[in-house]
């Protein structure tokens, strides 16, 4: 039988899930204005987003439908999760 912990709904099934949100960004550089092969756009992302570089500070607070991109040295992503 599953856990079922009430207030805690898996709501990536709107976001979409991690696998689709790597083909999207995999290697991608995040640009503020258009989407091409090299770049996307923030205003294609979630709303609830955040993009992380390396040594960025980060709350702990889980939220099951917030899409965390995570970048390189050089700006890449090179990871997606959600929480």
């Amino acid at each position: 039988m599953p856990l079922v912990v009430p207030g805690m709904l898996n709501t990536n099934d709107a976001q979409g899930s991690k696998e689709e949100w790597m083909s999207k960004l995999a290697g991608k550089k995040i640009s503020d204005s258009t989407s091409d092969v090299n770049s996307f756009s923030k205003k294609d992302l979630p709303e609830s987003h955040r993009i992380l570089k390396p040594g960025d500070a980060m709350t702990m607070d889980h939220r099951p439908d917030r899409l965390n991109v995570h970048l390189d040295q050089s700006g890449i992503v090179h990871d997606v999760n959600f929480g």
